[in-house]
């Protein structure tokens, strides 16, 4: 049995290569990074590798992880700048017994020293999308904002190795080096071939409180469906943000176990994301939560889905 599970429409192209290298016989490790390689590398998803939103001070700085489930290695890079396929640097940097999580210029020394790929990652439409943002708040305080859709995967492969990996251009107008949960084992991602994998995407600072996707794999390995791990743990720290802070940030799950089952859980409107099986089509869904907490799902539309295209490749409007 092999599985896949991510975060956001914009997941469903790399599910689908992900899912044929599975068909194939590939292992979790190749192909849910030539599944986010996919995400990354497509500029008109604006919160991810080529084409991410900028920071601040119009740079892009990327997040990125891996996680193998067989060995619970973990490698992860952040705020790393002028380099593609982050996910592959973090990947590499699994391999490493000690440095396996590096940041900034570090982790640029490392990418260049081990010959990855050094790109400009800031294209003319995120330039213009900094531009508009800037004339929206002139004479205010600019401040971070929405639009900081992380993809996060889990795979299972035919011989039960579990990976779990993310990437991310972070908030948009962050301060510069701010780090979100993206990277951030247990918070972002987690993985154990014993159990399964998650994987979170959301405000990372909100998502970190609750060391979410380590939980979820937690509850599954108390014997818990995905589905109820992930509805459990969100509504949890739902409640308890609310509770001493007054409010939440966004929080959205999603998880896989060891048999290929998968779970979603989110306290938003409007997330979607991609899941791909063994004998079946990658699809597409549609999460909703329900006032118990609950999330029910349906498939995408076509409409919907030509709609998203169309939506995120429109001309920018500065």
């Amino acid at each position: 049995m092999w599985g896949m599970i991510a975060t956001w429409r914009m997941a469903f192209e790399g599910v689908s290569k992900g899912a044929e290298m599975l068909e194939a016989g590939s292992n979790a490790g190749d192909a849910v990074e030539a599944a986010i390689r996919e995400v990354e590398d497509f500029p008109y998803y604006k919160s991810v590798g080529y084409g991410g939103l900028p920071n601040e001070e119009m740079e892009v700085e990327l997040d990125a992880a891996y996680m193998d489930g067989d060995t619970l290695d973990v490698g992860a890079v952040a705020a790393i700048k002028d380099y593609a396929n982050p996910v592959s640097i973090a990947r590499r940097l699994s391999r490493e017994t000690v440095n396996s999580v590096l940041v900034g210029e570090g982790a640029e020394k490392f990418a260049h020293k081990e010959g990855f790929e050094r790109k400009n990652m800031l294209t003319d439409r995120a330039k213009a999308f900094y531009r508009k943002r800037r004339k929206e708040v002139a004479g205010q305080e600019l401040k971070p904002y929405s639009g900081h859709d992380t993809v996060g995967m889990v795979c299972l492969d035919d011989g039960g190795k579990v990976t779990a990996a993310t990437s991310t251009s972070g908030l948009f107008m962050k301060k510069k080096g701010r780090v979100g949960d993206s990277p951030i084992v247990g918070s972002g991602f987690y993985a154990d071939s014993k159990v399964g994998g998650a994987s979170a995407t959301g405000l990372g600072e909100d998502l970190m409180k609750g060391c979410i996707s380590y939980e979820i794999v937690r509850l599954m390995k108390e014997g818990l469906h995905p589905q109820e791990a992930c509805e459990r743990a969100v509504n949890l720290l739902d409640a308890e943000l609310k509770e001493r802070r007054g409010k939440a940030g966004d929080l959205s799950l999603v998880a896989m176990n060891r048999e290929g089952q998968w779970g979603v859980a989110t306290n938003i409107e409007g997330f979607s994301f991609a899941v791909a099986l063994k004998g079946q089509k990658p699809k597409v869904y549609l999460a909703k939560r329900g006032e118990d907490g609950r999330c029910t799902f349906e498939e995408a539309s076509r409409e919907w889905m030509e709609d998203y295209m169309r939506t995120r490749m429109a001309p920018v409007e500065e």
